[in-house]
This record gives C-alpha cells, sequence and structure tokens, in this order.
C-alpha cells in the first residue's frame, strides 16, 4: 500500500487530535465559567433537598444521570469525582452508588484513554527519545500491575494515569482490567462515608437555607473533603499498593527461564575430546621413511 503523500500527513495528525482537543476546549470551557464549582459540597448542600426529591421521584432516570454526569466529567478531567462519588452514596446508597460510580469512573477514563492514545499514542514516545521509549516499553510489559499501584493510590491523579497509559501504548484490556480492580476500593468507600453523611448534610442545608433567609451575603458551607481522607484510609489504600507491588518485584526478580532458584554449579567433567582423524598421506609418508 502506497505511503501518504507529505502534504496529507498534517491532516491526518489533526484529525487524530481533534477529539483530545475538543475535549480539552470544552474542559477549560467549563472552568473558565465557573461550572466546576457546581460539583463540590456546597453544591452538594444547597441542591441536597432538591436533588433528593428528584432521585426518590425517578430513580431510574436519575442513576442513568447520575452516571452519564460521572462519565463527562471523567474524561473532561474536570474537578468534582471525589464529590460526586459521595453524592451517588448518598443518593442512592452504598452499593448502588458505588457501582454507578465505578461504571462511570471507568467509561469516562477509556474515553479519554482512547481519544489520547488515538492522538499521542507512538508519535509522542518515537519523539522523546530512547529513553522515553524504553519506560513505555516497560510500562507495556507491566501495564496491569503498574495501573493498578497507580489507581490503588488516590494521591496521584486520576487523569494523569489515563494520559500516561495512552501516552505509552497501553492494551485496552490491561487499561480496563486495572482502572475497575484499582478504583473500587477507594470507590466503595467513598460511597460509604456519602451514604452515611445524610443526617450531617441536612443540617448543614438547613444552616445555609437560614442563613441565605436571613440576608447574609457570605453562606459558606462548613464542610471540609479533605476530612474525609483520613490517615487510617490513606494508610489502607496504600496497603493495598504494596500488596499489588509484589507481583512486580517478583517478576523483576525472576530469571528469564521462570525459576525461582539459584542456577546450579558445574556439572562433572565429560569425557575427553576424542583425538582428530589423521590426515590423508600421512600413512604413505612414514612408509617411504
Amino acid at each position: 500500500m502506497p505511503a501518504d503523500p507529505p502534504t496529507r500527513r498534517p491532516l491526518r495528525r489533526l484529525v487524530r487530535l481533534l477529539p483530545l482537543i475538543v475535549a480539552g476546549g470544552v474542559a477549560l470551557a467549563l472552568v473558565a465559567g465557573g461550572w466546576h464549582r457546581e460539583i463540590s459540597m456546597e453544591g452538594l448542600i444547597r441542591h441536597h433537598a432538591r436533588i433528593e426529591a428528584l432521585a426518590a421521584a425517578h430513580a431510574a432516570p436519575a442513576l442513568v444521570g447520575f452516571v452519564s454526569l460521572y462519565i463527562v466529567v471523567a474524561a473532561l478531567a474536570v474537578p468534582g469525582a471525589a464529590v460526586l462519588t459521595i453524592a451517588g452514596g448518598l443518593l442512592f446508597g452504598p452499593l448502588l452508588g458505588g457501582l454507578g460510580t465505578l461504571v462511570g469512573a471507568t467509561a469516562g477514563a477509556t474515553l479519554l484513554f482512547l481519544a489520547a492514545r488515538t492522538a499521542l499514542g507512538g508519535w509522542l514516545v518515537a519523539r522523546a527519545g530512547r529513553r522515553a521509549a524504553r519506560i513505555a516499553a516497560g510500562l507495556r510489559r507491566d501495564a496491569f500491575g503498574y495501573l493498578l499501584v497507580l489507581r490503588l493510590v488516590p494521591v496521584v491523579p486520576f487523569w494523569l494515569v489515563n494520559l500516561v497509559a495512552a501516552v505509552a501504548g497501553v492494551a485496552l484490556r490491561p487499561f480496563l482490567a486495572a482502572t475497575v480492580l484499582g478504583i473500587a476500593p477507594a470507590t466503595f468507600t467513598f460511597a460509604f462515608i456519602g451514604a452515611g453523611l445524610d443526617d450531617g448534610i441536612r443540617i448543614q442545608a438547613a444552616r445555609h437555607a437560614a442563613c441565605r433567609a436571613a440576608g447574609t451575603a457570605d453562606c459558606g458551607v462548613d464542610f471540609d473533603l479533605s476530612a474525609v481522607l483520613t490517615p487510617q484510609l490513606i494508610a489502607g489504600l496504600g496497603a493495598l499498593a504494596v500488596l499489588a507491588l509484589v507481583p512486580l518485584v517478583v517478576r523483576r526478580r525472576r530469571p528469564v527461564g521462570g525459576a525461582l532458584d539459584p542456577p546450579a554449579g558445574p556439572g562433572p567433567p565429560g569425557p575427553p575430546p576424542a583425538p582428530p582423524p589423521p590426515r590423508a598421506g600421512d600413512g604413505g609418508d612414514a612408509a617411504d621413511l
């Protein structure tokens, strides 16, 4: 098949970059317009009564809308995923809210991963040098293990893991498996926390409504989301990440043949080598002498 002419290559590259450019533009527009502030604890408390009534009256459409919103937030890397996870547990319960979050987060991460891999995968690594190519090859070789560790640690940005995997050219199957298994512990933990915040959210919502009714301009919300990430929670997720590292370390230490035992020592000496056969004509020369 003949190669594309040089004049068409920039056009093809632009087409590959188009989904990522559109996603980045929409995300910047949402952040610049301040829409991402609605996905916050203050927004959840302010609109809690209406959202709760909607979820109670139309449970299935509300759950579909929640999952769809999570897909958009994850795909565009817009801040607010932790608040959405807590809201899912608050509105739908820890199990259903956690499952909805798991589906939405995985689908959104996959969309961003595929768009970035189409636009940047291979092309960026090839221009980054040999060292980047070796790192990308190592990540592809043990993609599931590395991604699982990165997903388990909540301090690593979710969108950054998606882009790193895409640029390295990781296959879709290990990406999906590591994403689902890696985010499940924190997802259901946050959903359980959200399910237990019902009374606290109601109190905060009542205080906020009273503050607005009194005509106060600054009616803030006294809820620190960072308090959810307790040292115990971080330690538990960190322990899971360490356990996920064990297979990678064992694989690195395993010899090429696959055995963990040290190589055997030298065996007993074999028989001495046979003498070389006589050359043709040696016998005649001896007879002449």
